[in-house]
Parts: structure tokens; sequence; C-alpha cells
């Protein structure tokens, strides 16, 4: 087994790119045109190909108010492909960690989300996320389902590689100031997940191994907090601090209502796993740091 490698699905996003990068051991990483969820067969094809010991699905359809409008895409990536991925991890005893979501949730609570939580997405995106996640864990596969929020890396499309190209050309901006949540740096996210292959991989799977997880930058913030936290963080490599002036949601109407506090409890990973992510505030700084390192050389 130590020889087979992991196999990463999610080709050049945040999360499948970290793995690729934080991994001491062989891995895979594939995505399209060679890993497809709209083309199920080449499912089969990689994993016949490569033969990993494990599998990490880290590919989705994540534009979250594109899926009301392109719902029959969401389906097919969030809901479709994971459960065949799932039934083919079984069928080859190949254990699964397959990454979901926040937005599984309402943002009702008004306290941290536990695994136990009931669920009730807003909207497409989310509701396919989470009949993704059923999808894997009904299918007998020896599964992990690992909820995250709000991640974002030094590269790809993400809230803070916004603020910074935004914050360049502006004095003000408005930010959402009233929906909550736990910042997730995908390099953290990828350590946590390798953390949990070096377990699967001394240990053996155990049962109190699967089932649903959640996984988050520690801490909270707002995405107001959020922002102004990256221009702080900024302002260390010279760069202008705009105004950042918060606003309401309803301030910023979106085709798809957003989960007013998403905030995830990340205790059962640790209980089991040994796993924490870092203070989400720490991360930033590392990101941050990290992107005017690559402007910069």
């Amino acid at each position: 087994m130590v020889d087979r490698p992991i196999l990463i699905l999610g080709g050049s996003g945040q999360l499948a790119r970290a793995l690729e990068d934080a991994a001491t051991v062989p891995v895979v990483r594939v995505g399209r045109p060679d890993f497809d969820f709209d083309r199920p067969d080449t499912i089969a094809e990689t994993m016949a190909r490569v033969s990993p010991w494990l599998v990490v699905n880290a590919a989705a359809y994540t534009a979250v108010d594109a899926a009301e409008t392109d719902a029959e895409a969401a389906w097919r990536a969030n809901r479709d492909g994971p459960a065949t991925l799932a039934r083919l991890c079984r069928d080859a005893d190949v254990p699964l960690i397959h990454v979901s979501t926040d937005y599984v949730f309402d943002g009702t609570k008004g306290a941290p989300y536990l695994e136990t939580d009931p669920v009730s997405p807003l909207g497409v995106y989310g509701a396919s996320k989470l009949a993704g996640e059923q999808a894997v864990l009904e299918s007998g596969a020896r599964a992990i389902v690992l909820r995250t929020s709000w991640v974002y890396a030094p590269i790809g499309k993400n809230f803070v590689r916004t603020m910074l190209t935004v914050g360049k050309t502006r004095d003000r901006l408005t930010v959402v100031a009233d929906q909550r949540g736990c910042p997730t740096v995908a390099a953290d996210l990828a350590d946590a997940i390798l953390a949990i292959a070096a377990r699967l991989r001394a240990d053996g799977w155990h049962d109190r191994f699967g089932g649903v997880f959640h996984a988050a930058g520690t801490g909270e913030t707002t995405w107001h907090g959020l922002a102004v936290a990256v221009f702080e963080e900024a302002a260390r490599h010279g760069a202008k601090q705009p105004e950042v002036a918060p606003i309401k949601t309803a301030d910023w109407p979106t085709p798809v209502r957003r989960p007013a506090d998403s905030r995830l409890d990340c205790t059962r990973l640790e209980e089991v796993f040994g796993v924490r992510l870092p203070p989400w505030r720490d991360s930033l700084r590392r990101t941050v740091d990290t992107i005017f390192a690559a402007e910069n050389g």
C-alpha cells in the first residue's frame, strides 16, 4: 500500500494544488479533461489507471449563484459524480475523503454547527453538496466527509485575492458584515487531510474514522472582519489600506441567500484524529506574505 499513491481529484483547484504541494508521500492529482464528473467513464478509468490506496475528492461545482441557473451541472458534479466515485472506492476497498461545505446549513442556529445538527441548505449549491454527502455515506465505502468553509489560497479566485486586487485601485470598499464564519486556508485544510491520511495508513481503518467531520480555520469573523484583516496584513508590505465600510446582506443582494452564521465546531476532528487547523488570522498572515512574495519575486 505504501507504494500506491493518493489520488487527488480537483484539477488545478486551490485545495487539490495545496494537497500536491504539501504531500510527502506519492500523490497523483488529476482533473479535466482526464477526469470529469460530467463523463462518468473517466472516473472508472482514473481509478483503474492510478490504483490508489486513498482517494481525496476536492472536485466540485462551487459557483453558488450560477448553480441556480445551471442546476443540472451542479447536481452532476456534486451528487452524481461523487456517488459513482464512492461506489468504485467501495468495490476497490479504497477509503474516500470527500470535501463538502458549510452551505449545507441555513445559518440560523446562532452557534457553531456540530456534525449532528439538522441540515437545511438555502440553494442548489448547498442542496447538491448535501446530496453528495449522503450518496457517499450511503454507498458502503469507507468514507470521511469533511465540511469546510470560506476557503482561500494564494492562487485562484477567492475573497482574499479579490480584496487585494480591488484595494489597489479604490479608497473605499463596502463589505457584508452580518455573515459570520470560519475562514480556511487551503494549505491548512490540505495539511489536515494529509494528517488524516497518515493516520489511516498507520492504523488502518476503524469505524470511528467514518462519517462527517468539520474542518475549518480556528476562530471566527465576518466577511467585513476578514477584509479589514487582509488590508492590515497587506499594509505590512507597503500596500495602502482603503476604508472598509460595513454593510448588511440586504444591501448586497445575490441570487442565492448565504447562511448568516455558518461557523463550524471542529471538536470531533480533533478528538478522533488529533487534528486542529490553525487560528485563521495567523494563516491569513502567512497567505498574504506568500502572495506579496510571489508578486515581488
